[in-house]
């Protein structure tokens, strides 16, 4: 009898540090870094929309990103790059839209942009231009406003992070966010506060990037 209990004992410690390692091996997220004139963002990319995950280390691995300006930046509201160096908008293609519930437009998301929905009703987004959101601290008044307008239901955790961190709600479920800044959040400031055409939102003087995967 002992022999059989111990035996179970040890199958069952086996079986759960398989399962274990699994898990730690699923959660593990690419890490990349975005190098700019003005310092480096860390990211991590999330496992939960794979296609757009995909894309981007497709992408990055392929050097589409190696000094590719940030061609549209806005106060408060994000940061965005994505064309080719050598003046490609895009690689020619879409990648399906990915909303997850809990990846939301806070500061440092990472999100794809796209095409309006009147050319774009499946929300599908660019195959390469991304942006990063810098957006801003809201109050409770102003994200109810927000829900009001926007047909939006916010979590505890989205009303947290919105009054504490900040960002940008009202894009929330109308595109793709697939990532998030974890170090160099002051960068994004910096960038966002950048001289910039006040018709195009484009830097007077250019800032490029470049991209490297230094986790997977």
């Amino acid at each position: 009898m002992k022999k059989v209990l111990l035996l179970l004992l040890i199958v069952f410690v086996s079986f759960g540090s398989s399962t274990y390692s699994q898990d730690k091996k699923d959660d593990k997220r690419v890490k990349i870094i975005i190098h700019t004139d003005y310092g480096d963002m860390t990211a991590v990319l999330y496992n939960e929309t794979p296609q757009h995950r995909d894309n981007f280390v497709k992408l990055i691995n392929e050097g589409w990103y190696n000094n590719s300006p940030f061609h549209r930046i806005m106060k408060q509201f994000m940061i965005q790059g994505g064309q080719n160096a050598d003046g490609r908008l895009d690689p020619g293609y879409t990648v399906p839209a990915e909303f997850i519930p809990g990846k939301f437009h806070k500061k440092g998301a990472l999100a794809a942009a796209r095409m309006p929905d009147q050319v774009n009703p499946q929300k599908a987004s660019s195959g390469s231009q991304f942006y990063i959101v810098q957006g801003k601290v809201l109050s409770e008044q102003e994200l109810n406003m927000y829900a009001s307008n926007y047909n939006l239901n916010f979590t505890s955790e989205e009303l947290d992070v919105y009054t504490t961190v900040g960002g940008t709600p009202h894009l929330d479920g109308e595109y793709t966010v697939f990532g998030e800044v974890i170090e160099g959040f002051e960068v994004i400031d910096a960038i966002a506060s950048v001289n910039t055409n006040h018709k195009t939102n484009k830097p007077l003087q250019p800032v490029t990037m470049t991209i490297e995967i230094v986790e997977e």
